[in-house]
């Protein structure tokens, strides 16, 4: 099937690719979940704010309107519905972070998929920089809702030195991002094995990806105005 070739009116930017506004959302979703009260209504909204990247990825992405629109709705109502749920302590705080973690796993993708198409198409761009900026902070964000679904699941305690019945989410954010960034400041360590076993793996991850993903895009970018994609 053909592609719509039609040119977009004078005077008006395609939605596509904004992923400074995802960098932004994402950002202010992370701080809150930090600063938030760890209650029931803190946490759904975080759902809330956490979900709204996902709306926002889907938004710009290159998909047919259709087909856009159609991915948005049924994520807007599945995530409205979760934030809810959360919100009246009608799922426990685990079962409410594996399913955003599943969220943020999907916006990975989509993001990651974006990024590639349009570094291909556009070569690299102050917007696929902040695409690979937002995937840096979706990937602390994934192992800190892994590090709650732990917290909740397992019968032993989590951190050495908290216990997982008074752990916060605030706690598990700023553990992951100490640990994404290798900055360990040794207030919180893994008491499990499968702790420190995904603390390792998170490492590696955050150091491989700043040092091969974002130091080969900003050794790229393309200075100037972004380029029109070849027909």
């Amino acid at each position: 099937m053909a592609q719509d070739s039609t040119p977009a009116p004078k005077g008006k930017r395609p939605i596509e690719h904004r992923y400074g506004v995802v960098l932004g959302l994402t950002i202010v979703a992370v701080l809150f979940s930090i600063l938030a009260p760890d209650t029931a209504v803190g946490r759904g909204v975080s759902v809330l704010l956490q979900s709204t990247m996902l709306l926002a990825v889907i938004a710009t992405s290159r998909e047919s309107h259709a087909e856009r629109n159609t991915r948005t709705a049924l994520a807007f109502l599945a995530l409205i519905a979760l934030a809810v749920l959360v919100q009246q302590s009608v799922v426990p705080g685990w079962v409410g972070a594996a399913a955003t973690a599943a969220a943020v796993a999907a916006v990975l993708v989509v993001l990651t998929r974006g990024i590639v198409r349009l570094v291909r198409d556009r070569g690299v761009t102050l917007q696929a920089v902040s695409g690979a900026l937002t995937t840096y902070l979706l990937i602390g964000l994934l192992f800190a809702l892994i590090v709650r679904v732990l917290v909740g699941v397992s019968p032993h305690q989590y951190f050495e030195q908290v216990s997982s019945s008074v752990i916060t989410q605030s706690q598990e954010i700023y553990f992951s991002f100490t640990t994404l960034t290798t900055t360990g400041y040794g207030d919180l360590t893994p008491a499990l094995s499968a702790g420190r076993a995904l603390s390792v793996l998170e490492m590696l991850i955050g150091q491989i990806y700043l040092v091969t993903v974002i130091g080969l895009l900003v050794g790229n970018l393309r200075r100037g105005t972004e380029r029109a994609p070849e027909r």
